[in-house]
């Protein structure tokens, strides 16, 4: 394939070095914004074109040495080969973007981006396979393993079950390994410390005053736990059974439980309750929520929104189809997976 010579002028959700050349846009993975790179094309599109990084003719001051051997071979990290302050810079730019390009928002109330405290050792379980001998995650752009020794996102106990597990004669397939213990209801997130660093931003912005907050897609009830002290009374909502008897089983009196769907309770919670008095907090998974959502929040809005987004895309999406009826007062991107391209999102909405 034809090898070209490109200037990287961003990074795109996804993680991929962004430029132009005779008028079309190449994506070039493992690259910094500002670098002249050599790039060998490997797929060629009507509009845009994709790209592999062969070498750096001009190097960006924020290329730092990845930590991982394994990186770019690796699928799971997209971002080791910046520094993590431009890392954060990236995302809370590309957060920003989304919004104005699928949300139609020309003016964004952006926030400073939760930080990592640590960018590296966070991960307190993953998921890795197992084949033909081979233990590890799946290649970047292919369908092989790669075998991986020790994983430097990921907690010195993970590591420890990954030398357990190579050392053990497993039949093939997929294993989840986790850090002993616990550590309360922070630790059932991937990364604790930011998923304490976020509810807490959450509780210290949410309205003071508010008799009820409804905890849509709450899982095991992390946020209405937490957040259960500031208000009267707590109604989460979920799905997966597993998690709602976990969450009914820490209950306090102030906290209650429903399983089902977000479509089948919220309506009646919407009726039941004064919307002047009411958050409701959605943190639904990467696909967002649901049009039949949207509309039972744009019929009967209370007086404040909290999303909470593991996808920036349909986050977007779903603030576009809200903004009649809620004003957008804040967006807060938090990196939950440093090294990743993975983006998590807060947004503050207001009744209008």
């Amino acid at each position: 394939m034809e090898t070209i010579e490109l200037e990287i002028t961003d990074v795109a959700y996804g993680g991929n070095g962004v430029a132009r050349h005779m008028g079309k846009v190449y994506f070039v993975p493992f690259t910094v914004p500002g670098e002249k790179v050599s790039a060998r094309v490997v797929r060629e599109k009507k509009k845009f074109g994709e790209a592999e990084l062969v070498s750096i003719i001009e190097s960006s001051p924020d290329r730092v040495t990845a930590e991982c051997p394994y990186f770019g071979i690796c699928g799971g990290c997209s971002y080791q080969h910046i520094h993590y302050a431009r890392q954060l810079e990236i995302k809370t730019r590309q957060v920003a973007e989304i919004l104005r390009r699928v949300g139609r928002f020309s003016e964004i109330p952006m926030r400073d981006i939760i930080a990592a405290p640590e960018p590296y050792g966070y991960r307190n379980r993953i998921r890795v396979h197992r084949l033909a001998g081979v233990t590890g995650f799946f290649a970047h752009r292919a369908p092989t393993l790669v075998d991986i020794e020790r994983c430097p996102i990921s907690l010195p106990e993970v590591n420890a079950a990954l030398r357990r597990l190579r050392r053990s004669p497993v039949d093939d397939g997929d294993y989840s390994l986790r850090a002993p213990g616990g550590g309360g209801p922070f630790f059932e997130q991937t990364n604790a410390k930011v998923a304490q660093a976020m509810v807490s931003f959450v509780a210290s912005n949410v309205r003071r005053g508010q008799a009820l907050l409804v905890d849509a897609f709450c899982g095991s009830g992390l946020f209405a736990s937490q957040l259960a002290p500031v208000f009267e009374q707590t109604i989460g909502i979920e799905q997966n059974a597993f998690a709602i008897a976990q969450a009914r089983r820490n209950a306090t009196q102030r906290e209650r439980y429903l399983e089902g769907t977000v479509e089948e309770h919220l309506g009646d919670i919407l009726q039941s309750y004064d919307s002047n008095g009411t958050t409701i907090l959605l943190d639904p998974p990467a696909t967002g929520v649901s049009p039949r959502v949207i509309d039972l929040l744009s019929g009967r809005p209370v007086a404040e929104l909290i999303y909470v987004s593991c996808n920036p895309a349909t986050l977007a999406r779903d603030l576009a189809g809200l903004a009649a009826t809620f004003q957008l007062a804040s967006v807060t991107p938090v990196d939950m997976f440093p090294q990743t391209a993975e983006i998590e999102v807060i947004a503050f909405l207001h009744r209008r």
